[in-house]
């Protein structure tokens, strides 16, 4: 295997996808914002001062998505279709559980769409309770599943 986004000579450049034919592509990613117990309990009861911590979480990792191109300087703006988060309270954890789902039909992935997606989400539930607590961690980011284009489908391993 070699890096796509160095040419011959080791320079970055963007990867030429013009000959690749259009398909459906598909990815998600995950993460978590672990906390205290009592810091998720302001997300619980809904009582953070910058309001419903989820929603705006949830809207921010939705306009991470689409703003991709623009953050990761050799990846291609791209006709996303879809972008769900599922964003879950987890007193096991404890914290806040983060899924992106990104698709599109096109030339490229939408892998980093959907992490993009899960670390704007996991950056806004910090800022939106970190005047409780600022040791909260963003952990475990990852690609889960990725399928579509010449590679196929790719599924993490536990």
């Amino acid at each position: 295997m070699s890096l796509t986004h160095f040419d011959a000579a080791g320079q970055a450049h963007m990867v030429d996808v013009s000959d690749k034919a259009d398909t459906s592509r598909v990815a998600v990613a995950e993460g978590r914002v672990v906390m205290l117990p009592e810091t998720l309990a302001y997300v619980l009861e809904g009582t953070a001062k910058k309001g419903d911590v989820l929603g705006v979480a949830r809207l921010a990792g939705i306009m991470g998505a689409k703003k991709t191109a623009d953050l990761i300087p050799l990846c291609h703006p791209l006709p996303i279709t879809k972008v769900s988060l599922d964003l879950a309270a987890d007193a096991a954890l404890p914290g806040v559980r983060i899924t992106a789902t990104v698709k599109t039909t096109g030339r490229t992935g939408v892998e980093m769409e959907a992490l993009t997606a899960v670390t704007t989400a996991a950056l806004t539930v910090y800022d939106m309770l970190k005047a409780v607590e600022r040791g909260m961690r963003i952990e475990g980011i990852r690609v889960v599943l990725k399928d579509g284009g010449k590679s196929g489908l790719y599924e993490a391993r536990e």
